[in-house]
């Protein structure tokens, strides 16, 4: 197994990391023909806006759109969530995105960098506890579509400002930040930060379960 981690900006060693820790090869994406091997890809925590601009220099908007269109395994965090999310509610009006996992998303729903914070999760399908999550500017989903299974949801608490989305969904509102559809996996939060590898080894069995 090979697993493609797009490497045209942001965190990319660190999700190298995470698969080498579970002895599973990786390899940049910067190319079109980078991608002729993978057998999954991920795009990687980063500024969504930065990501879509160079994906068009690169000319690998297009050829990344047909594997990903033809059911290659992706895990989208933070900034890759954005890119692999059907509507994005306040990007730019020259911003893409991929449109295969049916959310609704808004950049930084959160907040800025002053609102990052940290959190423990419980994830459907994961033993050992809870998982630590690490938010950074992310990415608030306003909607989920029928398809979609939630893996984890962040519940704010009134008396947290910073895990209060920057919306006028109630503070009390669990909001999705785990999801799945299919071989697509997101994360509005950051796995590749931590040194908990249950959501890269989530995304590995994925991988394995569709060759079998």
């Amino acid at each position: 197994m090979e697993i493609g981690v797009l490497a045209l900006q942001g965190d990319v060693s660190e999700h190298r990391r995470a698969f080498a820790d579970l002895g599973v090869q990786t390899r940049p994406v910067r190319t079109p023909g980078d991608l002729g091997a993978v057998d999954g890809i991920v795009l990687p925590g980063g500024e969504s806006t930065t990501m879509s601009l160079l994906l068009a220099s690169s000319e690998l908007m297009e050829p990344l759109r047909k594997v990903l269109s033809s059911g290659l395994p992706a895990f989208g965090t933070c900034a890759g969530m954005i890119l692999l999310a059907a509507r994005i509610t306040d990007g730019r009006p020259d911003q893409r995105c991929y449109g295969i996992i049916d959310l609704t998303v808004q950049r930084n729903g959160y907040g800025r960098q002053r609102r990052s914070f940290e959190c423990d999760l419980d994830v459907l399908g994961t033993g050992g506890g809870p998982v630590h999550a690490v938010f950074i500017r992310a990415p608030l989903v306003v909607e989920a579509g029928p398809d979609v299974e939630v893996l984890a949801s962040l519940l704010p608490s009134p008396d947290d400002e910073k895990r209060a989305p920057a919306t006028g969904i109630p503070a009390m509102t669990a909001v999705p930040v785990l999801c799945r559809q299919g071989p697509v996996l997101v994360s509005a939060f950051h796995p590749e930060l931590t040194g908990d590898r249950r959501l890269h080894q989530m995304f590995v069995s994925m991988i394995e379960d569709r060759e079998r």
